[in-house]
């Protein structure tokens, strides 16, 4: 009987004990649950108080991005200056920064990167006086003038214009001959430019007639051949310079047969391939050869001028005869006069070269030699 009394004993406290458990999980979940829809549980967190920080950064990028007057190459280059003051006291940081940007081409994210930068040195007096001067030193608008003028003078007059839809059309050939001759294209379009400009500016009937309205270049036929002006004589000596292996002119065996001659009237055969109307490709082969055959003199002679487009284009200009390899070569060539100013043919080159002028057809290739 004793032993009956305590098993009922213990499964009734088990039960009991049981139901307790299931009666305070059941309050627990439901005071949860009632917590929740009332969002008494509910984080108030805090507001970072850099919030205005923030704020004001938001507000400013807002405004920038509608201000079209804004240079974007004047960010860049803002960018680039707040870069070199951040690698001054954290390198690493500026070249992840640096990184990021050459690999997604943003300039409103690198922008941003710098800004977050900033916030993390709002404590450095000398890291924030400079991003200050930085700041300061690109603040200054562009002149309406200066938006909308090339610096170059010449650049922003008409003739330039047409000039520019004229080579476009003849860029497969200036490639295809500056290959043929190991050159840079971009040096055999400095000649070109060099010849066109004077052309245009000194025939201007024939200019406004015939040359602005089709965008075609103009091809010589008398003292000079071609749109690149070559003259018979440098013709000739290019000609007998890929041949001759002892001249100091000689460019290489590779170059040998590239003018080589298919009727017995050569002469004749001369003049129709440089004053070919519809074809350049020759008026451009015979520029790339004289500009590679007179590098290859100077090369042997200890000076090399591969990169000094603006000395190539006076030689190029000047002839063979006056090619004298020397320490400091001077500039110049004939006077070009392009609206009442005067400009020399080498110096002409040399603008052109460096301008960044249809960069996108005749992308720098100096080590092309």
């Amino acid at each position: 009987m004793y032993q009956r009394l305590k098993k009922n004993k213990t499964i009734r406290y088990t039960t009991i004990t049981v139901i307790l458990l299931f009666a305070l999980n059941g309050f627990v979940l439901t005071s949860a649950f009632i917590g929740i829809k009332l969002h008494l549980f509910n984080d108030p967190g805090a507001v970072d108080y850099n919030d205005r920080y923030f704020q004001k950064l938001d507000d400013d990028y807002t405004t920038f991005q509608m201000d079209t007057s804004k240079n974007e190459v004047s960010r860049i280059a803002k960018f680039y200056a707040k870069l070199n003051i951040l690698n001054e006291y954290y390198p690493l940081n500026a070249q992840l920064i640096q990184k990021a940007y050459v690999q997604h081409k943003n300039i409103a994210l690198a922008e941003r990167m710098i800004d977050a930068i900033n916030l993390s040195m709002i404590d450095s007096n000398g890291y924030n006086s400079k991003i200050n001067e930085c700041n300061l030193l690109y603040s200054r608008e562009a002149t309406a003038t200066s938006k909308s003028c090339n610096l170059f003078e010449w650049m922003n007059i008409i003739e330039w214009l047409d000039f520019k839809i004229a080579v476009r059309k003849d860029s497969a050939l200036i490639d295809s001959a500056s290959l043929a001759m190991d050159v840079e294209p971009r040096l055999v379009v400095c000649v070109l430019m060099g010849e066109q400009m004077r052309l245009f500016n000194s025939s201007r009937e024939m200019y406004k007639k015939v040359i602005s309205p089709l965008k075609i270049l103009s091809v010589e036929s008398n003292f000079a051949l071609g749109v690149t002006g070559i003259k018979e004589e440098a013709a000739i000596n290019a000609e007998k310079y890929l041949k001759d292996s002892t001249s100091i002119f000689y460019p290489g065996k590779k170059y040998v047969h590239l003018l080589d001659f298919h009727t017995g009237d050569i002469t004749k055969e001369r003049y129709d391939r440089l004053v070919n109307y519809r074809n350049h490709y020759y008026s451009y082969l015979y520029a790339a050869v004289i500009l590679k055959e007179i590098r290859q003199q100077w090369l042997r002679s200890g000076f090399d001028i591969s990169n000094r487009p603006e000395i190539l284009a006076t030689l190029y200009n000047v002839g063979y005869t006056v090619s004298v390899p020397k320490q400091n070569p001077s500039v110049g060539g004939s006077t070009i006069k392009i609206h009442d100013k005067n400009y020399t043919f080498g110096s002409l080159a040399y603008e052109f070269y460096y301008s960044g002028e249809l960069a996108d057809v005749f992308p720098y290739e100096p080590n092309c030699w």
